[in-house]
């Protein structure tokens, strides 16, 4: 076997059958390998970031390691920006890279790049392999290393005449029978102060259940719901932690933080326990984490112990698996009833509730607005479709009022800010989970990083549809102009086209435009009632604002992006 050979028989071992990726000359045989093999699917994407996010959208809706493929050079540091929102949002995958040959490294060879060194604070792990019989071993372990504990990035980049040169079967079985296994970590439990952490709960009056990205990496939407039914209390979410709890719960109070809902940020302010299950406690949730939740004792899980009294210190902690963490909870804790917190906090959400349906009214005007086109879409769908997003306004709108029903159904880059993340992510997400509808929610700043990728939805005919909030802006760093900077809209305005229907109708995808409410319904829903992509182009007014909730001065670190 070639080193490209092995390369296709380890992804076949691992289960792979999806890889997104864009060829080039160094990992010709790699692309010639995976034409004789017929088990692996290749979805040539426009662009190699695209490739990236798709493999990101694939794994967070799969559960499996993502892959794609890229040359040497440019093709691998189109990938960086993708691998360095999978390590922020914790996603398992496995990026490869082909180099020059093993003499030419170092000489500033055509298209040499030390993709190793450049990715290596952004990666779980990497590996750059110049002798074939490290092949086989780096593959098993790039997809062990990728899966266990918390999850995460994983680049092998391979020398070109690596790919090309041989390894006997006999060979082959013998370097992955010395190359061990990495030990699997999800199942790990460290009791940590596991007494203090249930006395705590035991104790409590007000608890209330923050999910982070851990609770949905972790499979534990059963157990969480259980646990709030058996607490007797609600349930927020992080941005990551969407879909953790079901939004169709007579628990859920929304999401926490900055653009969070009144009543989720109530119930934080207000609580006496919480519970944060999977919650690194970003800046974006927390604010200002010398005043956060003074009035409350916190009791975190989390597999990773890094994230453990990192950004706020928990009152007990418990490291490990959320799913497995949470077993055995009704041994520890007695039973709770109460009603006067859950009526309280389900007041507030049928409040916040209230404040958007006003929008649906006919009353309300004929204009569009975020908070409409978030909860239009929200009821055309009944929260059931795979739904990613790009980064700013339509983000925190979507978020807020987007009640995501199963879990891994909703996308989008909430540790790196991506803008560009949600069409590529999508086409992932439709390759993972083929008859199921899949929707990307975008603005026009962000559709026209990667919108490339239409092609991409086009060649395969994926159902992919495209919904834009087209305000002719960067809509949120607008805002912040208008909140901070004395509305000095300098490079935030996008006035000029292009026009994005005519652009997909070119790329061979049905394009909409709609300015009005009753437009965007009828348009929406028969394209959601459809098999094909579309793209709705929705037109909104630059100022149509987010409602903010945790800081009333500029933000700090470009929190507000």
């Amino acid at each position: 076997m070639t080193g490209a050979e092995i390369v296709i028989r380890c992804l076949r071992e691992q289960g792979v059958d999806t890889v997104f990726g864009y060829p080039g000359a160094t990992n010709l045989a790699l692309y010639d390998a995976l034409c004789k093999d017929n088990g692996i699917r290749h979805i040539l994407t426009a662009h190699e970031q695209g490739a990236c996010h798709a493999a990101d959208g694939y794994a967070r809706v799969s559960g499996k390691p993502g892959v794609c493929m890229a040359t040497s050079g440019p093709g691998a540091t189109n990938l960086v920006t993708g691998i360095a929102t999978a390590m922020m949002d914790s996603v398992p995958l496995v990026a490869i890279t082909c180099n020059v040959a093993v003499d030419s490294i170092g000489k500033d060879s055509f298209q040499e790049v030390d993709i190793f060194g450049i990715t290596l604070p952004i990666t779980k792990h990497n590996y750059l392999v110049k002798d074939i019989h490290e092949l086989p071993s780096v593959m098993k372990r790039a997809f062990e290393i990728a899966s266990e504990g918390r999850r995460g990035p994983v680049l092998v980049d391979i020398a070109k005449d690596v790919t090309r040169a041989e390894l006997s079967d006999e060979e082959y079985r013998k370097c992955l029978a010395n190359c061990g296994t990495v030990k699997h970590g999800k199942a790990f439990t460290d009791a940590g102060d596991a007494d203090l952490f249930w006395n705590i709960i035991n104790e409590a009056k007000r608890p209330v259940i923050l999910t982070g990205g851990g609770a949905v990496a972790s499979d534990a939407e059963e157990e969480i719901a259980a646990f709030a039914e058996y607490l007797d209390a609600p349930v927020c979410e992080t941005l990551m932690g969407k879909s953790a709890y079901p939004g169709s719960g007579h628990r859920y109070l929304g999401m926490v933080g900055q653009h969070g809902t009144k009543a989720a940020n109530t119930a934080l302010r207000e609580c006496d326990c919480v519970i944060a299950l999977g919650v690194r406690f970003s800046e974006r949730v927390t604010g200002d984490t010398a005043t956060f939740c003074r009035q409350a004792k916190i009791c975190q899980i989390d597999l990773d112990a890094a994230e453990i009294n990192k950004n706020v210190t928990a009152d007990a902690w418990i490291r490990g698996d959320v799913k497995e963490s949470l077993r055995g909870y009704s041994e520890r804790v007695t039973k709770k009833h109460n009603p006067e917190w859950m009526s309280r906090m389900c007041e507030l959400r049928e409040k916040d509730r209230e404040e958007g349906l006003r929008r649906m009214d006919p009353s309300s005007g004929t204009a569009l607005d975020g908070t409409y086109l978030a909860m239009l879409i929200d009821r055309i769908t009944a929260g059931n479709a795979i739904l990613s997003t790009d980064v700013g306004q339509h983000q925190m709108w979507m978020a807020r009022n987007y009640r995501v029903t199963k879990p891994h159904r909703f996308l989008t880059s909430g540790g790196l800010g991506t803008m560009g993340y949600g069409l590529p992510a999508a086409i992932g997400a439709a390759c993972a989970a083929p008859g199921e509808k899949v929707i990307n929610v975008t603005g026009d700043g962000c559709f026209r990083m990667n919108m490339n990728e239409l092609s991409t939805v086009a060649r395969y005919r994926l159902p992919v549809i495209d919904i834009v909030f087209d305000n002719h802006a960067l809509g949120l760093v607008h805002q912040w102009q208008h909140m901070f900077y004395g509305d000095r809209f300098f490079e935030t305005e996008l006035p000029q086209g292009p026009d994005y229907v005519r652009i997909a109708e070119a790329m061979g995808i049905p394009g909409y435009r709609v300015r009005t409410k009753e437009e965007a319904e009828k348009v929406i829903t028969a394209a959601y009632a459809g098999k094909g992509p579309a793209v709705i182009v929705c037109e909104l007014q630059p100022d149509d604002s987010l409602w903010t909730s945790v800081w009333q001065s500029e933000p700090k670190s470009g929190d507000a992006i």
